[in-house]
């Protein structure tokens, strides 16, 4: 995918092979794809605090402590990503595939 002038390379399941190429244009254009039209910002704060988490300890946050931090609930994450937040938000983040937890 081309975005901003830079190639974004993605593996078989959508995710970014490279996250550290991520930036809010990225996420804009994975946002598309995934079928959300306009980033509120529910989505911004869920992307946000899953970068800042992932970047921290190496790895997606645990759903429940995601919900805790961004104020959203489980099922409000799942409106706001209707591939969940393991496959939706963890993809518009600019994330690695998550192992299991999120």
């Amino acid at each position: 995918m081309e975005i901003d002038g830079k190639t974004i390379e993605f593996d078989k399941d959508g995710f970014m092979t490279e996250p550290g190429l991520w930036d809010e244009e990225t996420a804009l254009s994975i946002a598309v794809d995934e079928g959300i039209d306009e980033m509120s910002d529910k989505h911004w704060r869920i992307v946000k605090f899953i970068r800042g988490y992932w970047k921290e300890h190496d790895l997606a946050p645990p759903v429940r402590l995601l919900c805790k931090e961004s104020g959203v609930s489980v099922r409000e994450v799942y409106k706001l990503f209707t591939s969940g937040p393991a496959r939706g938000a963890c993809r518009v983040a600019g994330l690695p595939k998550p192992d299991g937890c999120v």
